[in-house]
């Protein structure tokens, strides 16, 4: 399968100026091809193919005054934005048909000059390359210093350059995995769980395991206003209110970050230690509309799940989701007894038929054990499930999959 490793950039600022004239031709690019596809399409012309539109907007745009600065970046960086604005056409085509999966995705829009989140990619014709210094070369930006935080296990195909709102520069490798390596890192277990997410406790495990919820958007909630309180005070187009803008960038940006090493770490260690691992499908847009949602946005509990299941495919996992509709916190775990619904503020019941106490949360995390069928039996251990490729076109997106990476 393949996988993201992200690297922290810091580049130097002759450097970063290179970066963003990157950045800013790149998005001229795109905005150029989604202009011209729509200008053809109000003069009911056929529609412009890649090929076109790379002769036009690119070939052709250099020889003339107003687009001879495109000359300034490299020619791969250009190509790949009109690649973008075609995965992009497509995405909008397919959802129209209905064949793409997900919500309905609309016709693609401008890139705006303010969005502080930028990114370009270089592939192989780039000639990019990695120096003996460990440094990221880049054709007509320079040697690029990389915080390294782990190897690189292969010889990446193309690498992205992104800016995020905070300011930080990350170099994004895409990986193609060794299935064999990856299923022989993880040491043979025969352990099964089931987990049950919530906001008191982050995690209840079946076997009465309760991991807490770190909650770090409410723990850095008051400098995030401050700081949010600041930035409205600032006049507009100033540049004490781009510092402003910076600086709540970046406690969000330290908040995600906290966030996203708290999941992967937990992610690994359940992967690790058991070999089929049931979850909850939970209704998180539903419950992002309640009075529940910050709480809930700060769990992320999507992003944990995400992150267990590519681990499982990685590493020969199995991971099942029960449905959101199963009335797991209803039934007795030991009996199977239907017992109704119960408000949110009993946290302990007795079963009116065998007479068992349960911790609420407990019983719940053992029946989503069970109703995946996950019950540890001499005679039915599952067995390792078969590797699944992930998906082979890589994106322009900012976020990207990937285990931890150092800040």
């Amino acid at each position: 399968m393949q996988l993201r490793y992200a690297f922290r950039l810091y580049p130097e600022p002759g450097q970063r100026l290179a970066l963003a004239r990157a950045f800013g031709c790149a998005r001229v690019v795109y905005n150029d091809a989604v202009r011209a596809r729509e200008d053809a399409r109000r003069a009911g012309e056929p529609f412009l193919t890649a090929g076109v539109l790379s002769q036009k907007l690119i070939t052709q745009a250099k020889q003339i005054p107003e687009r001879s600065w495109l000359g300034e970046v490299s020619a791969v960086v250009l190509q790949q934005s009109l690649r973008d604005a075609e995965a992009a056409y497509r995405n909008f085509f397919a959802s129209l048909k209905g064949t793409r999966k997900g919500p309905k995705t609309g016709a693609p829009r401008f890139k705006s000059r303010k969005d502080e989140r930028q990114s370009i990619r270089f592939t192989a014709n780039a000639r990019w390359s990695l120096t003996a210094a460990g440094r990221l070369n880049l054709p007509k930006i320079g040697a690029v210093k990389v915080k390294w935080s782990r190897t690189l296990p292969t010889t990446p195909s193309s690498v992205t350059v992104i800016k995020d709102a905070a300011g930080r520069y990350f170099a994004s490798f895409v990986i193609d995995t060794d299935p064999a390596a990856d299923t022989a890192r993880m040491p043979d277990t025969d352990q099964t769980i089931g987990i049950d997410l919530g906001l008191t406790h982050f995690a209840i495990l079946s076997d009465g395991t309760k991991i807490d919820s770190p909650r770090f958007l409410r723990r850095a909630e008051k400098k995030l206003k401050k700081a949010q309180r600041e930035l409205s005070r600032k006049q507009k187009g100033s540049k004490n209110r781009e510092k402003a803008r910076l600086k709540v960038a970046r406690a969000h940006a330290k908040v995600a970050d906290a966030r996203r090493e708290f999941h992967h770490q937990l992610s690994t260690r359940l992967i690790r230690e058991n070999q089929v691992i049931g979850v909850e499908d939970l209704a998180v847009k539903a419950l992002a509309r309640t009075s529940l949602a910050k709480s809930v946005h700060d769990a992320g509990w999507s992003q944990f799940v995400a992150m267990l299941e590519y681990k499982a495919t990685r590493y020969g996992r199995t991971l099942i989701k029960i449905n959101r509709w199963d009335p797991t916190s209803q039934t007795c775990s030991a009996c199977d007894t239907l017992d109704g619904p119960k408000p949110l503020h009993i946290r302990e019941w007795t079963c009116p038929a065998c007479g068992a106490l349960h911790d609420r949360d407990i019983n719940s995390a053992i029946n989503v054990k069970k109703a995946a069928g996950l019950a540890v039996t001499a005679c039915g251990a599952p067995v390792r499930p078969g590797l699944v490729p992930a998906q082979r076109e890589e994106t322009g997106s900012h976020g990207f999959l990937s285990e931890p990476r150092a800040a």
